[in-house]
């Protein structure tokens, strides 16, 4: 093992797990006041369930075997995961690789909980993240990291746009779409906008490892994903201001934070395929169709995502996407934009949605036949913090 890389991809992991408590701070800042515990204890608890799941049997479906879409249960309970040694040719070992990539699920399950927060069963969202996780982000994984179907066909994805943001932020919607609207909707900026800033410094901070630790070494290539972070992170945050601005005659620090989210969404998939250059155009892009998604689009089609998961992750995921494709830099990503790239960037991005609508859909049903969705009218109405948690944020 290579210590360097070792220090770095350890480093890594704890920046990723640190972003769900930052979005738990970003997505509680933005709730209503008597639904912050609920927002909170829906992201927090993806860290168990993820955790849990990718001991016993995720990783190794993940990143066992040859399947086109699914893995197999030889490293189940991470058996014969050595912790010494490499068998992928890196200067990690199996053991840190797997404890890296462990980290990912558990974001992308918070994430889905900021279109459902203040209507959707706390019981209910905890049995769909464990089927989520199994069927649809566990083969996302094996299909675009693993060695399936999608990364035999050049799909690129550096750190998550297609496996994180994309899936996360569909399923959002998806469920948004199911439960309805809030009967009760104040559409305020928040409770707590302090907590959103350091949510969202929190993001970004842990964002760095979830990019450039993609790189899995301690090299010149982590380098390059950490910069483009940053670069596309700050462009989508300036963007946004300078829209608020000459919309509004205003700047929204809660808007100024989202758009650098929406930064760090769409550099995802391309951290460590493109040039600064293209990352800063990425981060001007983004800003521009996010702000729409987010201001205008969910507005005038009438979904009710709360807090913009879909709006910020599934949209910047899919323009991330996009875009990876038209800024790829051949001396990185091995490829340059051509129309087979192209056609397998969208390719990739199809085959995501459709198989997230579909198995997100099929599983919210099965999981209403055992407990409803959807709390009560009455707990709805009053807050689902006393209700569910027995707790309040004072």
């Amino acid at each position: 093992m290579n210590g360097a890389d070792v220090a770095w991809v350890l480093i890594s992991a704890g920046l990723v797990w640190l972003m769900v408590p930052g979005l738990a701070l970003f997505y509680g800042g933005l709730s209503e006041t008597r639904t912050t515990v609920n927002t909170l204890a829906m992201v927090m608890i993806a860290i168990a369930v993820g955790g849990v799941i990718w001991f016993t049997v995720g990783y190794s479906l993940a990143f066992s075997g040859s399947g086109p879409i699914i893995g197999n249960l030889d490293a189940a309970f991470l058996h014969d995961v050595s912790m010494t040694k490499s068998t992928r040719d890196l200067g990690i070992s199996d053991g840190l690789f797997a404890l890296f990539q462990g980290m990912f699920p558990m974001i992308t399950m918070a994430i889905i909980a900021g279109s459902v927060v203040g209507r959707m069963n706390f019981k209910s969202f905890i049995l769909f993240l464990i089927a989520w996780m199994l069927l649809v982000y566990i083969p996302l994984a094996h299909m675009i990291w693993g060695g399936g179907i999608l990364a035999q066909h050049g799909a690129l994805d550096f750190a998550g746009g297609d496996v994180v943001h994309i899936s996360s932020g569909v399923s959002g919607l998806v469920l948004a779409l199911m439960i309805g609207k809030r009967r009760v909707n104040t559409d305020t900026t928040g409770n707590n906008l302090m907590a959103t800033v350091i949510g969202g410094g929190l993001l970004w901070f842990g964002w760095f490892g979830f990019n450039a630790g993609s790189a899995l070494a301690a090299d010149g290539l982590a380098i390059v994903a950490f910069t483009n972070t940053n670069i596309a992170a700050a462009f989508a945050m300036l963007t946004w201001v300078i829209l608020d601005f000459i919309l509004f005659k205003r700047v929204r620090i809660s808007g100024a934070i989202s758009g650098g989210v929406a930064g760090l969404v769409v550099i995802t998939p391309g951290a460590g395929f493109v040039q600064p250059v293209g990352a800063m155009f990425m981060g001007v892009l983004v800003a521009i169709g996010a702000y729409f998604a987010t201001t205008v689009m969910k507005y005038r089609l009438g979904y009710d995502d709360t807090l913009d998961a879909f709006g910020l992750h599934g949209v910047g995921g899919v323009i991330g996407g996009i875009l990876t494709g038209v800024f790829a830099s051949k001396p990185l990503a091995g490829v340059s934009v051509s129309w087979q790239v192209m056609g397998t960037q969208l390719g990739a991005i199809l085959v995501t949605i459709i198989a997230v609508v579909i198995l997100t859909f099929i599983i919210a049903k099965l999981v209403n036949l055992i407990t409803p969705l959807r709390v009560d009218e009455a707990i709805e109405e009053d807050g689902l913090d006393y209700d569910l948690h027995g707790e309040v944020n004072a």
